[in-house]
């Protein structure tokens, strides 16, 4: 076991257990959808724990109505952003929809800014991403790592899955790293660096993370050559439209909410947390019970994991645990990989049901399955042949692209 060098997350994971849409499909501030994003942070693991905090402001619309373009305009150049801030209508539009929606949903949003803020700007800058963009990820999926769009994206910054695994990160029916808050950040960013790189231009690389950098070469060629933004705007797809829009409004609302009569009482989230990697295989039930940490809050701090289970890997996963029972788990890990073993064992062989698992261990929406552990000597074709399948679906079912696994390795095969 080791740390992950370099980095301590202090994190507040209000993650959730209903995955709902994130994205605009029209373009338009369809208010079920933000809504549906937004009120499912109150239904989380933590906010349930400490709903103290959360209250509604006052706020006006028609005090906001009566503000001129020109009025938010000077505010937003005022940001000092690398990103224009251009103020029209559509931002105008979003702007007033985010006032009125986040008059209720503050408290929440600026608790979870305030814990991913810090990791989510030192992993920006490291990349040479503008610090700003991090507000993308509250037009993406509200701050909440567990988001799943109609179309399959997931995580804190929506990736699909062929992106996802482009830029690292392990995607199969029991790893997602698209929800783990780091890896999602660092693949977040080294992607809006590269489409910068395309394009030269960080309003159309933003533009770009939403619709595609295809859409936006064809938008520009239909345009006459035209290089920006809100010239070829009638030329890209409807949600995108509004995507930029979106991103301006929630940049203005995150600074300026104050000067619309919105209040909020940070919640009481005192979770810190910090990472440690392991390499044997490891069931959060029996993490819970050694270290003595709710079930649900592992859950809640480790979405990435479908099925509760940690694979084994030869240069470990991370597993985040309150920063009180760090030590406590160091100390027992053995115990617990001892406690998964026996569990594991009890189920025919070295395969094993999702659905034989002990009770509590399950969770999430994965489902059923069944997995095989690579033993020594074995290869693909003999894995396939066993059981009787071709390798060709194999490493479809699990996602690899070469034709090797390694001892230890935990391969769907049902």
């Amino acid at each position: 076991m080791r740390f992950r060098i370099g980095y301590t997350i202090m994190i507040v994971a209000v993650l959730l257990t209903a995955e709902l849409p994130v994205r605009c499909q029209t373009g338009e501030p369809v208010a079920s959808q933000y809504s549906e994003s937004y009120d499912s942070l109150l239904n989380s693991f933590y906010l349930k724990r400490y709903k103290g905090g959360v209250k509604g402001s006052e706020w006006r619309a028609e005090e906001f109505d009566g503000l001129s373009d020109s009025v938010l305009g000077r505010r937003l150049r005022s940001l000092r952003t690398t990103v224009p801030m251009t103020m029209n209508s559509e931002v105008r539009r979003f702007i007033r929809f985010y006032l009125g929606h986040m008059s209720t949903r503050l408290d929440v949003m600026l608790t979870l800014s305030e814990f991913y803020g810090p990791m989510m700007e030192e992993t920006l800058n490291r990349y040479g991403v503008p610090e700003e963009l991090k507000y993308l990820s509250i037009v993406e999926s509200a701050m909440n790592p567990r988001a799943t769009s109609r179309v399959g994206a997931a995580g804190l910054w929506q990736f699909m899955y062929s992106t996802g695994k482009q830029y690292g990160m392990e995607v199969n029916s029991v790893v997602d790293e698209r929800r783990d808050v780091y890896k999602s950040t660092v693949a977040a960013a080294r992607y809006l660096r590269d489409l910068y790189g395309v394009f030269g231009d960080w309003t159309l690389a933003i533009a770009a993370y939403n619709c595609g950098p295809g859409n936006i070469t064809k938008a520009m060629a239909r345009s006459g050559g035209k290089r920006d933004f809100w010239e070829i705007y009638w030329k890209l797809p409807r949600e995108t439209r509004g995507y930029i829009p979106a991103f301006i409004a929630v940049v203005y609302v995150m600074n300026y909410y104050e000067l619309h009569g919105l209040h909020a009482t940070r919640l009481n989230l005192p979770l810190r947390c910090d990472t440690v990697m392991v390499r044997e295989e490891m069931l959060l039930c029996h993490v819970s019970e050694v270290t003595g940490v709710d079930l649900e809050e592992l859950r809640t701090l480790n979405p990435q994991y479908r099925k509760d289970f940690i694979p084994a890997r030869e240069e470990g996963y991370s597993l985040c645990l309150p920063l009180t029972r760090v030590e406590r788990f160091i100390g027992l890990e053995d115990s617990v990989a001892r406690m998964t073993r026996d569990s594991l064992s009890r189920v025919k062989g070295s395969e094993f049901e999702v659905k034989s698992l002990p009770e509590g261990t399950r969770g999430g929406r994965g489902g059923g399955g069944r997995y095989y552990t690579v033993r020594k000597g074995d290869t693909l074709s003999k894995v396939a042949r066993k059981h009787g399948m071709s390798v060709k679906e194999l490493k479809r079912k699990n996602g690899l692209k070469r034709d090797e696994i390694r001892v230890g390795q935990r391969l769907k095969v049902r």
